[in-house]
C-alpha cells in the first residue's frame, strides 16, 4: 500500500492547523504511519502462513484462524490511520474553497484564508471530533473483536471441520503485542491531543465573544458618558447664561430706581 497521498494531505493541513495540531500531525505521522510501514506491515505480512494448529483435517487451521482472526489486525489497524486522517482533508478543502471564492469575486474576502475563524473553525472543530471518536471507536472494536490487545501463544479452537478441540499456535504474539499496546498508547495519545486541542479552540472562541461582549457594553458605556457630559455642560451653560442675565436685569433696576 502506497502511503505518499496520505502524507502529502498530512503536510498540507500542517499549515492550516495550530501548536497543538502540529504535535499530533508529528505523532500522527513519525510515531503511527511510519511505524506501521517501515514495521508492522511485515510483522503481520504472513499471519496467515505463521498460523498452525495440531490437526491435518482439511479447512480446520482456515476455519480456526478465521474464527480467531475476523479481520486482519494489520488491516484494521492502516483502516484506522485512513479514516483518522481523512478531516484533515477537510480543512485544506475550506480553505481553497475560501482561495476560490477570493478568486471569484476578484477581492479579498478573508484577512487570512487560513485562519481558523468564522467557518472554518467549525470545519476544524467537526474534524477534531470526528478524529477522537473514530480513535475511541476503533480502539473499543480492537479489544471486542480480539478480546483485548494481547495475543496468546496458544488458542483452543473447536469449530467445524475440526474433529475435537484443537490447539492453535499464533506466529509471534509477542512481538504482535508489543506493537498493538504501542499503537494502542500512540492512539490515545492523539486522543488527548484532539481533546486538549479542542479545549484550547473553545476557550480562544469563548475569549472571544466576552472580549466583543463587554467592548460593544463598553462602548455604550462611554457614548452614555459622553451624552451625559454634553447634557450637563448643556445645563451649565444655560445657568451661566440666565446668571448673566439675571445679573443684567438686577443692575438696570438699581440705575434705574
Amino acid at each position: 500500500m502506497s502511503w505518499s497521498l496520505l502524507r502529502d494531505v498530512l503536510s498540507g493541513v500542517n499549515k492550516y492547523s495550530t501548536a497543538l495540531g502540529r504535535i499530533w500531525l508529528t505523532v500522527m505521522f513519525i510515531f503511527r504511519v511510519l511505524i506501521y510501514v517501515v514495521a508492522a506491515e511485515r510483522v503481520w505480512n504472513d499471519e496467515q502462513n505463521e498460523f498452525t494448529c495440531n490437526s491435518k483435517q482439511p479447512g480446520c487451521e482456515n476455519v480456526c484462524f478465521d474464527h480467531f482472526f475476523p479481520v486482519s489486525q494489520a488491516r484494521l489497524w492502516a483502516l484506522q490511520l485512513i479514516m483518522v486522517s481523512t478531516p484533515s482533508l477537510l480543512v485544506v478543502m475550506h480553505v481553497a474553497y475560501r482561495e476560490n471564492r477570493e478568486k471569484k469575486y476578484h477581492k479579498k474576502l478573508y484577512v487570512d484564508k487560513g485562519n481558523i475563524d468564522g467557518g472554518l473553525w467549525w470545519t476544524y472543530v467537526f474534524s477534531l471530533l470526528f478524529k477522537s471518536g473514530v480513535e475511541v471507536g476503533f480502539l473499543i472494536m480492537f479489544n471486542w473483536i480480539y478480546e483485548g490487545f494481547s495475543l496468546p501463544h496458544i488458542v483452543k479452537c473447536e469449530v467445524k471441520p475440526c474433529p475435537n478441540v484443537v490447539d492453535c499456535f499464533i506466529g509471534r504474539p509477542t512481538e504482535k503485542t508489543i506493537f498493538l499496546y504501542f499503537m494502542a498508547i500512540s492512539s490515545g495519545l492523539c486522543i488527548v491531543l484532539n481533546i486538549c486541542e479542542l479545549s484550547y479552540l473553545l476557550t480562544k472562541r469563548c475569549e472571544l465573544f466576552w472580549a466583543k461582549r463587554y467592548g460593544q457594553q463598553g462602548q455604550r458605556f462611554n457614548q452614555v458618558n459622553v451624552k451625559s457630559d454634553l447634557l450637563r455642560r448643556k445645563s451649565e451653560l444655560k445657568d451661566l447664561k440666565a446668571l448673566k442675565n439675571g445679573s443684567l436685569t438686577s443692575s438696570t433696576n438699581f440705575h434705574t430706581m
